[in-house]
């Protein structure tokens, strides 16, 4: 990060959860394994709230003096990463609660089954404003306020085609927090960018963008699914030109 040139109006970021303990959840009916990559793997509490404190910090230093962070997580990174981001001075706007309607259950029967995951939004400073398009999320609420539950599925086939990721985030969910706080062309970060759902969503609605991931094969598959992207959006384009002219 310390390496790009300018500064961002977003981050988004899907850490690390430090979950891959070889313990098991359920896939399509199945159970399987949660180890992801060694990536994914705890060194520790004291190395992974390092690590947390490491990656806002440069982060923090990245972002436009009104510019905003959404982190994701669950119980086992996102205190962690809350308490890195207190003592870096950001201000924690919201804690997003993301409902699944479609969570695995869990094998074991001996605890409620996990259903929901957290995303917290901050700001780069407590005293410079935030830009939010309060209007649009009202609008997407139904002319009502939107509250800090956002209930959504997890990722869908279509969205699977250039292959599969551990840890995708649906795109409907990155979409709507881009729109939440960024304008047209804003520049858009994701340093742990897996298979490029930020890219593909910060591109969708107009906005530029900026990927980093530490393993070869997820870069591969986002720029697969950056241009089946591309593909697809001129295939709808010439539709909607096509649509235009038998209209006139």
């Amino acid at each position: 990060m310390p390496e790009l040139g300018g500064y961002f109006d977003m981050i988004f970021a899907d850490p690390p959860y430090f979950l891959s303990n070889g313990g098991m959840s359920v896939h399509s009916g199945k159970a399987v394994c949660v180890n992801k990559g060694e990536w994914d793997k705890s060194s520790g509490y004291a190395e992974d709230s390092a690590f947390n404190y490491e990656w806002l910090r440069v982060c923090r230093e990245k972002l436009t003096d009104a510019g905003t962070i959404w982190v994701c997580g669950t119980f086992h990174n996102i205190f962690s990463v809350a308490n890195a981001l207190t003592e870096l001075d950001y201000r924690i706007l919201n804690a997003i609660t993301w409902q699944k309607t479609n969570p695995p259950p869990n094998l074991s029967c001996r605890f409620f089954t996990h259903s929901t995951e957290v995303v917290l939004w901050a700001r780069k400073t407590k005293r410079v404003p935030h830009y939010f398009n309060y209007d649009l999320m009202r609008q997407f609420a139904g002319n009502r306020q939107m509250t800090d539950v956002w209930r959504m599925p997890a990722i869908a086939p279509w969205e699977k085609t250039c292959g599969r990721h551990p840890t995708q985030k649906p795109l409907a969910l990155v979409v709507r927090a881009i729109l939440a706080c960024t304008k047209k062309s804003a520049r858009v970060l994701d340093p742990f960018a897996g298979s490029g759902t930020t890219g593909v969503a910060a591109n969708l609605v107009g906005r530029r963008f900026v990927g980093i991931d530490s393993e070869r094969s997820y870069l591969d598959m986002a720029v697969k699914r950056r241009l089946e992207f591309e593909r697809v959006h001129s295939e709808w384009s010439m539709k909607i030109a096509d649509l235009r002219i038998l209209g006139e």
